[in-house]
């Protein structure tokens, strides 16, 4: 089967770069079908952010919420470790651009 995910992120960081992270994240999620390789779309260009819908594949569907959560997790992961901050465009509105808002 096939899951996807999506994750809004600014502008400012290199569509590549976002690839290269969420690559990563389905990479390092157990109980993904590693032979068949993931994949990532760009669904829209929106006025602040850019959506990327990250497609990877699994036989376990039994699984599926716990592939998501863990998927999830590595997603913020790797952002993390890449220095790509997740904000919403909400969360941009109010937050200064005084530093980093990610946190060990």
């Amino acid at each position: 089967m096939i899951l996807n995910t999506a994750v809004t992120l600014g502008y400012d960081i290199p569509w590549r770069n976002v690839h290269k992270v969420l690559l990563e994240a389905a990479s390092a999620t157990e109980n993904m079908n590693q032979s068949s390789k993931a994949f990532i779309l760009q669904t829209s260009l929106d006025d602040f952010f850019i959506s990327y819908e990250l497609n990877y594949y699994s036989n376990r569907p039994d699984l599926m919420a716990k592939i998501y959560s863990d998927l999830h997790q590595n997603i913020q992961d790797k952002c993390k470790e890449a220095g790509i901050e997740i904000l919403s465009p909400h969360y941009r509105a109010i937050h200064n651009g005084d530093g980093s808002t990610i946190l060990d």
